[in-house]
C-alpha cells in the first residue's frame, strides 16, 4: 500500500497535492473526477465516459478508514472511494491516463465543457 506522507487539497486552483517522499503530484478535481473508482464512473465492467467535467472542484476529502479518501466533488459526486493504491496509480500514470480520457472524449465527440455537452445534447 502506497500512501501519501502528505494531503493538501487547494480548492482554489482545484487541485489535489499529494506527497510520497519527495514526490509531489498535482492532481486536478477534473481529472479526479472523470476517474472515480465509483460505480456511476466505472460501471458494471464498463466504464461511463464522463464529459462537461470542466471546472468540477472539490469540496471536501473524507478519510475512509485507514485505506482511503472519499472525495466530495461540487458537482455532488461524491460515491467513490479513493484508496491509496488507486491514487498512487493516478498520481504516478496521470500523463497517460489524461491523454488516454482526452482521446476518449474525440472519439465520442464529447466536450470537457459542460455549456458544449449541454449543446451537443440539445442538437
Amino acid at each position: 500500500m502506497r500512501m501519501p506522507t502528505a494531503i493538501k487539497l487547494h480548492k482554489a486552483s482545484k487541485l489535489l497535492e499529494l506527497q510520497y517522499g519527495e514526490q509531489r503530484y498535482n492532481l486536478s478535481a477534473e481529472f479526479l473526477r472523470v476517474h472515480s473508482p465509483s460505480a456511476e464512473v466505472q460501471g458494471h465492467g464498463k466504464p461511463i465516459l464522463q464529459t462537461g467535467k470542466l471546472g468540477v472542484g472539490l469540496d471536501r476529502l473524507e478519510p475512509a478508514g485507514n485505506y482511503a479518501l472519499k472525495l466530495c466533488f461540487d458537482d455532488g459526486h461524491d460515491s467513490g472511494l479513493f484508496t491509496w493504491d488507486y491514487l498512487y496509480q493516478l498520481a504516478t500514470r496521470h500523463e497517460q491516463l489524461w491523454a488516454d480520457y482526452l482521446e476518449l472524449l474525440a472519439q465520442a465527440g464529447k466536450s470537457r465543457d459542460p455549456n458544449e455537452s449541454v449543446v451537443r445534447l440539445m442538437l
